[in-house]
Formats: C-alpha cells, sequence, structure tokens
C-alpha cells in the first residue's frame, strides 16, 4: 500500500488535539477510519540499554581522543577530546549523562524509518543494465573481519538475505586510520607512517554510481 502524507498529517493532528474524544471537521472521516485498524499490543517488559548496560569492546583510540563512561567505571562508553578542560569535560558528561537514553547504545536500538511512511529510491540511467560482480578474494583475516560484522548486521536486522536482486555488489574491507606514528626501516631511517586503529567493511558501488 501506498503512504498518505495528507492522512498521516491529519491523524498526527488529531492526536495531539487538546481534546482528542473531538477531532477536527475535516478529520471526522478520517479518524474513525484509522482507529480501526488500530490494534491493542501488551506492553514489553525490555528493558533498555541504559537499565542494563550490555558489555562492549572498547578499540583502540587516536592518541587525542578518549573514552568516559557515563554510567560507573565501565558502562556506557563515550569517546571525547583528550584535549578539552576540566571545567569542559565535566560539564560535557553531565550533559551526556542527563540525556543518555536518546543515545543509541547498540545496534539494535536503530530503528530506522517505517517504509510506509518514507522510502529512498535510486533512479537509474535508462541505458544502464544491472550489474552482478563477484566477490574478491581477501586473506584469512580479512575474511574473519567481513563474516562478523556480516553477522553482527543480521542478527540486529539492519540487514538480511535476498537471493533475487538484479544488482550485486562486492563487500570491502579499508583500514580505519588514526594519527601518524614513526617507523624505522631497514636502513635505519625514521618514516612517517599512519597508524591502523581498525577495519571498515563497506560496499563497493562503482558499477551502481555509474548507472546513476
Amino acid at each position: 500500500t501506498l503512504s498518505q502524507p495528507e492522512g498521516d498529517i491529519l491523524l498526527l493532528e488529531a492526536f495531539l488535539n487538546d481534546d482528542p474524544l473531538s477531532p477536527l471537521s475535516n478529520q471526522i472521516n478520517y479518524l474513525p477510519k484509522v482507529c480501526k485498524e488500530l490494534k491493542i499490543c501488551e506492553a514489553k517488559t525490555d528493558k533498555s540499554s541504559v537499565d542494563e548496560p550490555s558489555v562492549v569492546e572498547l578499540k583502540a583510540l587516536p592518541p587525542h581522543l578518549e573514552y568516559a563512561f557515563l554510567e560507573g567505571d565501565d558502562k556506557l562508553p563515550v569517546i571525547i577530546s583528550k584535549d578539552l578542560s576540566v571545567e569542559v569535560k565535566t560539564a560535557l558528561i553531565t550533559v551526556l549523562k542527563s540525556h543518555k537514553r536518546a543515545i543509541t547504545w547498540k545496534l539494535s536500538n536503530i530503528k530506522g524509518i517505517n517504509p510506509k511512511f518514507c522510502t529512498h529510491k535510486i533512479l537509474r540511467e535508462e541505458d544502464f543494465t544491472p550489474a552482478v560482480q563477484h566477490q574478491r578474494r581477501v586473506n584469512p583475516k580479512i575474511h574473519d573481519v567481513i563474516k562478523q560484522e556480516v553477522i553482527k548486521l543480521l542478527d540486529v536486522g539492519l540487514i538480511y538475505p535476498i537471493s533475487d536482486s538484479p544488482w550485486v555488489s562486492p563487500v570491502h574491507c579499508v583500514p580505519k586510520k588514526g594519527g601518524f606514528t614513526v617507523v624505522e626501516n631497514e636502513d635505519n631511517e625514521l618514516i612517517p607512517t599512519r597508524r591502523i586503529m581498525g577495519w571498515r567493511v563497506c560496499i563497493d558501488y562503482h558499477k551502481l554510481n555509474e548507472a546513476t
């Protein structure tokens, strides 16, 4: 079914009206129809990530950043600058603690947007046809990184398997670089080198970008 933005706005106005039992004149025919579709659901008792913080893996940070915790000494970590003064750092953490329920603490908290409300459509050029690309060969270390990331996204529902897509783009893994360090080479020379802080899994959309 297609979304009805005008109807959704009218329904929202009715709910925000001071007297919900008396819909506006232009909503009399619309509101009852929508209310019939409402279902009574049992309230969920799942505790939020703030009430029961999960244990997270703290990754290495660039030299100018550090972790701060909004709960105890090891829970609800946030990343802040090391260059902040004590007063600014204290004020920042106080603000973050007062709004910690507004922060997404794990991937499963990211609910996304209902496609009935809003969807994104990629417009392709007329003379382009779908491209199916094979996955590139990667070494075992990178393969494990990609596998763990895909499993993590599948578990929280951010991605889902599909077998009939006309477009297939390869998965790519690039290093996360943070700051520089000095490494001594074979000739005892000091060479500035970027530090690799981890790996980022992404999709190679070159073919798709060419078609849009």
